[in-house]
């Protein structure tokens, strides 16, 4: 297997017949899945989606990818190209069109309405084509073929893409459930007739290569949801992705069954399932549907809330409702089902919002103590499976963290595939397809991009790291008057903390510290307002540091008398 090195430079001029690919997110990383393909000049992306932030990114609302080696480029992007509709592969799509807004967005029925809606919030213009699996469209440089596959929401596409650098198959998010929900298959038919014509580069979906045998299929869960129901002596709240459909399909199905109202919770719910329901994804009998007010008039055992929240987010629904912050207040005999995944990088928050659950009485039906989630994605079995059928020429493992996609490039090797014609890169590193073989060449810039509330860009790792440190150890401001005909003080320090302890002690302890650092500045020099301040900042941290093994973000402000 092929990686690549840490100092990797920018790559080299691409070749008249290669093909580049470039990705800016979902190598190293679950979530801010999108690649970038160059072929004569022209560019074609594959997913634009957002990354959820952990806990040690505080204020945060999503991780975009990296548009810089874009920007100079926007009117050589021929299409943005959808598998489908989850977040982490169309949440970016809005920031992306604010820099060009007439790209082209192809994808299914589903995957645009969903986008749609946020593209209206955002105020933006729509330029879609819609496609189909089995439909073959020229794109430019690039002839892309729509290939069916199954996933946790439905309409889900494996992408062809053929230059006359070769044959290129993308899998997207997919598994190969054989009993789907929507009764569409992944079609491992195109798949074989692909190998055929002989795949040049295949990327494939990493996110279970580490699970062994098959994913389990979506109607084997059935069972333990109508256990729910069945057994639950009050309200039950489902927590899942707004955009699940296949599995709020089957809540529906089993609230039917016991005789059960059901109301959706939170902007995102609501919008997506009304989307879901009005084009024939989602089958809702009539007057099933009631609204919070309905349900305040009816009997606990007779109530269904789906919400959003399964990953711990701090302003989700369920999250609120763990921390009493929300209208809906959890009580005794009220049983919680989480119907999604957890995923990594997630589990403090999740069991931070099961406890908190727990606490005010709820019974919380899990992944970890009930059957009633299945993952989207395929496990080992699945993936060599396909290598088997599609026989390709080189790997690039997309969609996983590092140890994701090492696991499903030793499968690669397993079945065949030429070790060193299996590639396992991270976001920003650059695979050339040329003369039939893919080669790392280069890397470009692929950082994180905060969006911070309504800003985009602005913060950056180290404004992380200064609200980590404040989250940690507090704030200290110093604040000295100075006299600047004798460069000394006209009366002692001020402090003022906050998050730090604000006791005598330490006071006492800082000021002594300021005063014989100014004993040694002055001996050389008099010194004015802007060297006292960085005088005091770097004596009083190097001095917390050793005193309490704490690192406070020191502030020091030093004005004339």
């Amino acid at each position: 297997m092929s990686t690549h090195d840490l100092d990797l430079s920018a790559p080299p001029a691409l070749p008249p017949r290669g093909l580049r690919i470039i990705p800016l997110g979902g190598l190293g990383e679950i979530g801010r899945n999108m690649t970038v393909f160059e072929h004569k000049g022209k560019l074609l992306i594959i997913d634009c989606g957002v990354l959820f932030p952990e806990d040690n990114q505080p204020g945060i609302n999503v991780i975009l990818p990296d548009f810089t080696i874009l920007r100079d480029r926007l009117q050589d992007i021929e299409a943005i190209v959808l598998t489908h509709g989850h977040e982490d592969h169309i949440g970016a799509v809005p920031y992306l069109l604010k820099e060009r807004g007439d790209i082209p967005v192809i994808g299914a029925k589903l995957t645009l309405a969903f986008l749609a809606a946020k593209l209206q919030e955002h105020r933006l213009s729509q330029n879609f084509i819609e496609v189909k699996e089995g439909e073959r469209r020229t794109v430019g440089a690039f002839d892309l073929e729509f290939i069916a596959v199954n996933h946790s929401i439905p309409d889900g596409l494996a992408i062809a893409v053929r230059t006359e650098a070769g044959l290129l198959l993308h899998t997207g998010d997919f598994k190969m459930d054989q009993f789907p929900l929507d009764k569409r298959l992944t079609d491992l038919g195109a798949f074989a007739r692909l190998a055929e014509e002989g795949v040049d580069l295949f990327l494939t979906d990493s996110t279970n290569a580490e699970v062994p045998g098959f994913t389990t299929a979506e109607k084997d869960i059935g069972p333990a949801i109508d256990t729910v129901f069945r057994t639950s002596p009050r309200r039950i709240i489902v927590s899942s992705f707004a955009s699940h459909v296949h599995r709020i399909q089957q809540v529906i199905d089993a609230a039917v069954k016991h005789n059960r109202k059901v109301a959706f919770v939170g902007r995102s719910m609501v919008r997506n399932m009304g989307i879901a329901t009005e084009l024939g994804y989602l089958k809702v009998p009539k007057g099933l549907i009631v609204d919070m007010k309905a349900l305040e008039r009816m009997k606990d055992d007779k109530v269904v809330l789906v919400c959003t929240g399964s990953q711990g987010e701090p302003m989700a629904a369920l999250s609120r409702m763990a921390n009493r912050e929300h209208i809906i207040k959890i009580g005794e005999g009220d049983t919680v089902l989480l119907a999604s995944s957890l995923i990594p990088g997630n589990e403090n928050s999740i069991y931070r919002v099961i406890n908190g659950l727990t606490r005010w009485g709820a019974n919380v039906v899990h992944k970890g103590n009930a059957k009633v989630h299945v993952s989207g994605h395929a496990s080992a079995g699945e993936l060599v499976y396909c290598y088997n059928i599609v026989k390709p020429t080189n790997v690039m493992p997309v969609h996983g963290e590092w140890r994701h996609l090492k696991a499903n490039a030793e499968l690669a090797v397993q079945t065949g595939v030429e070790d060193d014609r299996v590639l396992i890169v991270e976001d920003g590193v650059v695979v050339d397809l040329i003369d039939g073989r893919a080669s790392i060449t280069g890397r470009v810039q692929a950082d994180y991009v905060f969006v911070d509330g309504m800003t985009v860009g602005g913060a950056s790792e180290a404004a992380m790291e200064d609200r980590r440190r404040l989250a940690e150890d507090g704030t200290i401001t110093i604040l000295g008057i100075l006299n600047a005909k004798t460069g000394l003080l006209s009366e002692p320090v001020e402090f003022l903390a906050r998050g730090f302890v604000h006791d005598d002690e330490w006071v006492r302890g800082a000021t002594k510290v300021i005063d014989e650092a100014m004993k040694v500045a002055n001996r050389v020099k008099t010194v004015n307002g802007a060297e006292l301040e960085d005088l005091f900042t770097s004596s009083v941290s190097r001095w917390m540091q050793r005193k309490y093994r704490r690192s406070p973000l020191i502030t020091s402000v030093v004005v004339d008398a």
